[in-house]
C-alpha cells in the first residue's frame, strides 16, 4: 500500500485527490494539510511514501516546505511530487533542484495522477521526455553551466558522464540503450552508480546536475 499525504491550500483540490486516492486499491491517504508549515509537520509525523505538494500556499510555500523535507535525514525515503497549474511553472526547475521527484498538473486525468504516485513510490522520477526537454530549454538558458567548477564530475567515469547527459534529455533507459547500442540493464547500472556517486535522490536530480554542469550529448535538443 502506497501511503500518501496531500498538501494544498484549495479545499476542492484536496477533496478531489482524497476521493481519487481512496478509490484506488493500492493507495492510502494518511493525511492532508492546507499550508506548507502544517504539511511539513504532517510529513514528519506520518512519514508517507509520497507527498503531493502544491507550489503556491500560505504560511510556507511548497518550495520551502520541499526544502525542509528533503533536508531531513529521517525523511530520506519520502518522495515529493509538486502540483502545478501550468505545465512549465516558473518554479519547476527549482523544485527538481531541491529534491522533488517530479511534477504533475492539477487538472491531469485521474489515471495520470495515480500513475504519478505509483511511479515515484517505485523510486523513479516523473519526468516525461517532452516535458523534460521543455524544462531544460527554458531553464538551462538562465544559469551558466559550471562543469569545470564541479568536483563531483571527477567521481564519474566517462561512460557515466555520457549516460547522465543522455538522462538529461528525458529519454528512458530503453531509449538510451538504443542510442548507445547497449542493453537497458547496462544503462540502468550506470544510472544507479551515477546516482550513488552524486548523492542524487532520483533521476530528476541527475537531470538538474547535467544541466548545471553543462553535460550534453550530440543532437540532444532534437525531438
Amino acid at each position: 500500500m502506497i501511503r500518501v499525504v496531500v498538501v494544498d491550500d484549495q479545499a476542492l483540490v484536496r477533496m478531489g485527490l482524497r476521493t481519487l486516492l481512496e478509490s484506488a486499491e493500492d493507495t492510502e491517504l494518511v493525511g492532508e494539510a492546507a499550508d506548507g508549515r502544517a504539511g511539513v509537520a504532517l510529513v514528519r509525523r506520518t512519514v508517507p511514501d509520497v507527498v503531493l505538494m502544491d507550489v503556491r500556499m500560505p504560511v510556507l510555500d511548497g518550495l520551502a516546505a520541499l526544502r525542509e523535507i528533503t533536508a531531513d535525514p529521517a525523511l530520506a525515503g519520502v518522495r515529493i511530487v509538486m502540483l502545478t497549474t501550468f505545465e512549465l511553472d516558473e518554479y519547476v526547475f527549482g523544485a527538481l533542484r531541491d529534491g522533488a521527484s517530479g511534477f504533475v498538473l492539477k487538472d491531469s486525468p485521474p489515471d495520470e495522477l495515480l500513475r504519478a504516485v505509483r511511479v515515484v513510490a517505485d523510486g523513479a522520477s516523473l519526468l516525461s521526455p517532452s516535458v523534460t526537454r521543455r524544462v531544460i530549454a527554458q531553464f538551462s538558458a538562465r544559469s551558466t553551466p559550471s562543469g569545470a567548477a564541479r568536483p563531483e564530475l571527477a567521481r564519474l567515469t566517462e561512460r557515466e558522464r555520457e549516460i547522465v547527459a543522455w538522462v538529461s534529455t528525458g529519454r528512458s533507459n530503453d531509449e538510451i540503450a538504443a542510442e548507445l547500442v547497449v542493453s537497458p540493464a547496462t544503462v540502468r547500472t550506470h544510472v544507479g552508480r551515477a546516482m550513488v556517486k552524486l548523492g542524487a535522490r532520483d533521476r530528476a536530480q541527475l537531470v538538474v546536475f547535467a544541466v548545471q554542469s553543462g553535460l550534453t550529448v550530440p543532437d540532444a535538443g532534437r525531438g
